[in-house]
């Protein structure tokens, strides 16, 4: 019976060390100090170029349709968008088809404007969905979060 409980307890342990580092033991991109610039057009056709955003906080979520950890942070993303308008949520869909990003943006009720990434990725780095960028008031990559984010991080990641 002890040693049952000892392997329980060990396996429960490595599935919580597992389950709350697996954001750490996905490679983040590397980066320079200085976020890349891009112009991309949205799915209502709005150009956005990152450098407008200059004085304003920026979170860019890269993401896919066909990602369910992309599609689970979904509602956060947008809850916090509505709720934090004064930081500029970005969505970057790394989809081949801009309709099945347009398709997910209407189930999902995205409320941020959402932009095929294109090329945008591989000049980011892009390796693993989802990842999202968080770039400071000057420009500055002010961190990486690789998989899924929930309400209370991005929050905290995003805000100063």
């Amino acid at each position: 019976m002890k040693e049952a409980l000892k392997v329980y307890g060990l396996g429960l342990l490595l599935m919580l060390v597992f389950g709350f580092g697996w954001e750490y033991l996905q490679p983040k991109p590397k980066l320079p100090e200085f976020a890349p610039d891009f112009a991309l057009v949205d799915l209502e056709g709005k150009t956005h170029r990152l450098e407008s955003y200059r004085g304003q906080r920026v979170v860019i979520n890269f993401w896919a349709s066909w990602c369910g950890p992309c599609i689970s942070e979904i509602p956060a993303f947008s809850k916090f968008a509505v709720e934090h308008p004064e930081v500029a949520v970005l969505g970057l869909s790394t989809d081949r088809h801009q309709r099945d990003a347009e398709g997910a943006a209407d189930r999902m009720g995205i409320a941020y404007p959402v932009m095929m990434a294109g090329s945008v990725a591989a000049t980011y780095n892009i390796r693993s969905l989802p990842t999202t960028v968080i770039v400071d008031e000057d420009g500055r990559v002010d961190s990486v979060h690789v998989n899924s984010m929930s309400f209370r991080a991005l929050r905290k990641a995003a805000l100063p």
